[in-house]
């Protein structure tokens, strides 16, 4: 499979995906910050802002060859405006169930595109068992955000890119773990470019922190609640292959506060004028809070980090003004 998706990528017959070839951009701030060369893959810069429509574009194209009549998907945000934003491409209704929590801006996005925005429960697994009824009807099909073979094989794309631009493997990949859809598809990425033992740093804020749970436990755990503030990483429970692929090679899983994750966003915006999410600010966080250090000086990384590269995996689910309130609001808390 991802040697038909190199094809792809360097001219081949399949169809033109929706995704875009991100930049890799070297960041001096986060290199002067975490003492070795920081590269930031931004995935914020996607058409749909965020790295989604890498795996849900690509899901999307596959039901649409096989007679999908209307796509239904449920989302925290970025995965709903991947699959609207798929579904207004091929030219197929498309419905998106979010959380009532969700941000108007995420709404207003969906609706923009074209997509049926129905708003159910508190959180993003409630909305996901509307979603999941919805396609028991004719024609229409379920979009997961996250767990799909398909939607892992088109995140893998982005290592693929990794490989062309860098030629050498980095010393570490630090990402965002939601439902884990991104770390799936980046594992089987380095696995298929000869990479598989770059670590992988997986983040999570306390209080979305399924993955890490599920490692602690040796098995999948439900989490109560989604108590964090970054409401885009809100499963209760990582998937399946998320898990065994933490299991299977080097992941470092790791969990920041959210107060860690809103200032790695703000001092993000303020080194690279970028704004990011904080489900972003989970990944960032670990060279903010100085994480790559404490890491080496543990044993469990190198000391001699060659370079990192962060993925910067969207912003869809944030302006400024929400920025300054939630920065507000974890100070007095």
């Amino acid at each position: 499979m991802i040697a038909e998706m190199e094809a792809t990528l360097v001219g081949g017959t399949r169809a033109q995906p929706f995704h875009i070839a991100t930049p890799l951009l070297e960041s001096w701030a986060l290199s002067q910050v975490a003492g070795t060369t920081v590269f930031l893959k931004c995935e914020n810069v996607q058409p749909t802002g965020s790295f989604k429509i890498r795996g849900i574009g690509h899901l999307c194209q596959e039901m649409a060859k096989k007679g999908c009549q209307h796509l239904v998907c449920s989302s925290g945000g970025n995965a709903g405006i991947a699959a609207a934003y798929a579904a207004e491409k091929l030219g197929i209704p498309a419905t998106v169930v979010l959380p009532a929590t969700s941000t108007p801006q995420v709404v207003q996005r969906l609706r923009g595109l074209g997509a049926e925005v129905q708003l159910v429960g508190r959180v993003w697994d409630e909305a996901n068992a509307r979603a999941q009824e919805l396609a028991k009807k004719d024609g229409w099909v379920y979009v997961s955000p996250f767990d799909h073979p398909l939607i892992w094989e088109g995140h893998a794309s982005l290592v693929l890119e990794l490989k062309a631009a860098l030629k050498t493997p980095p010393g570490a990949v630090v990402l965002a773990v939601g439902g884990g859809g991104l770390l799936v598809g980046v594992a089987a990425g380095l696995q298929a470019v000869g990479w598989q033992h770059v670590p992988i740093i997986a983040m999570e804020t306390r209080g979305t922190h399924s993955l890490h749970a599920a490692l602690e436990a040796g098995r999948l755990v439900t989490l109560p609640d989604i108590s964090s503030v970054a409401k885009s990483l809100g499963a209760k429970t990582v998937v399946a292959r998320a898990l065994e692929c933490a299991q299977e090679l080097k992941v470092l899983s790791e969990v920041v506060e959210d107060t860690e994750a809103v200032s790695a966003v703000q001092r993000f915006l303020d080194d690279e004028r970028m704004l990011v999410e904080p489900a972003c600010g989970a990944a960032l966080a670990a060279v903010y809070s100085g994480l790559l250090a404490k890491l080496q000086a543990q044993g469990r990384l190198s000391p001699l980090l060659t370079s990192v590269v962060v993925i910067v995996c969207g912003g869809n689910c944030i302006d400024s003004r929400q920025l300054q309130m939630l920065t507000a609001q974890l100070s007095h808390s």
